[in-house]
């Protein structure tokens, strides 16, 4: 989860899973494939998933008991009221029998659930479908439905929070800026090490003139010495710098800092870090504003960063310094107090994204395991998203208990005039088809107001 390449020496551990970026490296294989890192995420994930709650279905289980009881209902209106009236000395059976009859057949027209069957799957399938045209895709409308109760969102931080890609953040010179940036960048240019891209990049590649190289001696774990059309640069660490006699200053900073050294005389430094994504910010002050009452982030980077991170994107609660089981312990004891969503990328996120209420995977950089264990996807890898599709799902069910409420409101209305003998087959005929109409036509709307 560390975001920053770490140097090895002889008798480290290395984590099954991580990347060599530079040099050789002879690893000793000292435990079996069932105990490295990925055997344990995926344990992880398949015992999460058996922890995460199903939302029941609302319209499965009222059809269940609606149908039957209407059908009922309307019997009874028709076979069984006559008998009593005719009991009660209003006429005889046979001749209230007629009139009942309708108004059974009328009663069945009054309840038949059609508003609510229709409208309901439609407003589901409108907002599913708007959040897809902002690039964000729902896999089932219990999700949408979930993200209504979600209280507490917490993140992961490296491509999620920040983009997961190095790129330099401060400059300090002695010399002229460009001049040090131009310096870096030549000494840095045939390295293959993360952080020497990000300077040859930041100055351009296509800027630098290879033949002006010359005696580039790579050192180790230290940084890079090269002669620049004539001048020594080295660019390194405070290791190199101390090696070669050269006084810096200490810097107190987060990030990698590359110190810069010309013809044996500090020429200033460069920090590199992963930077925080433009939306970072703006996502959280948009999830407060839709009532989430708290934000977390998980990381397994130190403290220091992630505390700097959490305190300029306004997050309120940071845990740092986290493996992914850790991640998972954290996960749960947070979750105990409320409904949570969790927002990740990497595979070491994917047990923490099965047992979210609601798990977000980025969906543009994200690994494969984090993609299929998530509910929602974010195709533009935008965290201000999360916040997006919470207040499309609470605008769904807001539009469909406006559906319902008209429903069940009309139904009930023309239901009583029916059996009082006042309204007639077409306030029947719109009960059922008018108010289906209506509610159809509020549930579509939503796509509009999404797009927008």
């Amino acid at each position: 989860g560390e975001s920053l390449p770490r140097d090895v020496q002889v008798g480290d551990e290395v984590i099954s899973g991580c990347v060599n970026v530079q040099g050789l490296l002879e690893v000793r294989v000292t435990k079996p494939a069932s105990e490295s890192t990925v055997a344990k995420i995926l344990d992880l994930m398949e015992n999460s998933s058996n922890r995460k709650r199903n939302t029941e279905n609302f319209i499965s289980a009222f059809a269940r008991y609606y149908t039957p009881t209407v059908v009922y209902l309307a019997l009874f209106v028709s076979f069984v009221v006559p008998g009593i009236m005719a009991r009660l000395g209003n006429g005889s059976y046979l001749s209230l029998l007629p009139d009942f009859f309708h108004r059974g057949l009328m009663f069945l027209v009054v309840s038949c659930p059609c508003a609510i069957v229709i409208s309901v799957p439609l407003t589901y399938f409108s907002g599913i479908g708007g959040l897809s045209k902002k690039g964000v895709l729902v896999k089932g409308s219990n999700y949408l439905d979930a993200l209504t109760m979600v209280d507490t969102v917490v993140f992961d931080k490296t491509g999620t929070i920040t983009k997961g890609q190095f790129s330099i953040t401060k400059i300090d010179s002695k010399i002229d800026e460009k001049e040090l940036i131009k310096l870096a960048a030549y000494a840095e240019y045939n390295s293959t090490h993360p952080i020497s891209a990000a300077i040859v990049t930041s100055y351009g590649k296509e800027n630098i003139n290879p033949a002006l190289i010359s005696k580039v001696d790579e050192i180790a774990g230290h940084g890079v010495k090269a002669v620049i059309d004539d001048k020594e640069v080295l660019a390194g660490n405070a290791k190199l710098m101390a090696t070669n006699g050269i006084e810096i200053p200490e810097v107190d900073t987060i990030g990698t800092v590359v110190y810069i050294a010309v013809d044996k005389a500090y020429a200033g430094y460069i920090t590199v870090a992963d930077t925080i994504k433009p939306t970072s910010k703006r996502a959280m002050a948009a999830l407060k504003a839709n009532g989430i009452r708290n934000t977390v982030m998980l990381t397994g980077d130190n403290k220091k960063v992630a505390d700097a991170i959490a305190e300029d994107c306004g997050i309120t609660e940071v845990h740092s310094d986290l493996l992914p089981q850790d991640k998972v312990s954290e996960f749960d004891k947070i979750s105990k107090t409320g409904n949570c969503a969790y927002v990740g990328d990497g595979i070491n996120d994917a047990p923490v994204l099965a047992m979210a209420n609601v798990g977000f995977a980025m969906g543009g950089l994200g690994s494969d395991a984090a993609i299929e264990t998530a509910d929602v996807v974010i195709q533009t890898d935008q965290p201000s998203k999360v916040a997006e599709a919470i207040k499309v799902g609470k605008l769904t069910r807001r539009i469909i208990w406006q559906n319902v409420s008209l429903a069940f409101g009309v139904k009930l209305l023309v239901l009583i005039l029916g059996a009082g003998g006042i309204a007639t087959l077409w306030e029947a005929v719109f009960a059922d088809v008018g108010v289906a109409l209506l509610a159809i036509m509020n549930a579509v709307r939503i796509q509009k107001i999404v797009i927008k």
